[in-house]
């Protein structure tokens, strides 16, 4: 029996940049068992693409075993594009010069090539119920009293 692995993923920032947030729900199957993860967090001050990103590397970093299927679901065409049409090697080969968030695409390169991962763009606030819960918590996520510091973002600007 083959372990089937789902991460829905979606971030959002208020103001882009502003108070920002994630949330991730991960499904996995193994036959007749199913388990479930809800995760969200907040961040002080950050952008909409960091979040949708960061909101992936968590996801994957839920799974403690090497060399798994996974299938990304997530709303973000900046990530969907990015692997879909294969820039993210040309840009890996040029050390990611000129390109933001280069510290989250390097994480995300380090679990990319320890799975077998599939992404499927999912059009957002279209009544996908999953993809619009993730949307709710990282919304409220955002919005929690004590926010943590994107600590990387907030240096370079």
């Amino acid at each position: 029996m083959n372990k089937k692995i789902h991460i829905y993923t979606d971030g959002s920032s208020k103001g882009n940049p502003g108070p920002g947030g994630y949330g991730i729900f991960i499904e996995t199957f193994f036959g007749h068992l199913y388990n479930r993860k809800i995760i969200s967090e907040g961040y002080r001050y950050t952008t909409n693409n960091r979040m949708e990103l960061l909101s992936v590397i968590v996801g994957l970093e839920e799974i403690k075993n090497k060399k798994q299927n996974i299938v990304i679901f997530t709303d973000s065409k900046y990530i969907v594009n990015t692997i879909q049409n294969k820039w993210i090697y040309k840009w890996e080969k040029n050390n990611f010069r000129n390109k933001k968030n280069v510290d989250l695409w390097k994480r995300f390169l380090y679990f990319f090539y320890k799975h077998s991962i599939m992404f499927y763009w999912i059009k957002s606030h279209n009544s996908h119920y999953i993809n619009d819960y993730c949307d709710r918590l990282s919304s409220i996520a955002s919005q929690k009293r004590f926010l943590k510091i994107d600590h990387v973002y907030e240096q370079q600007i």
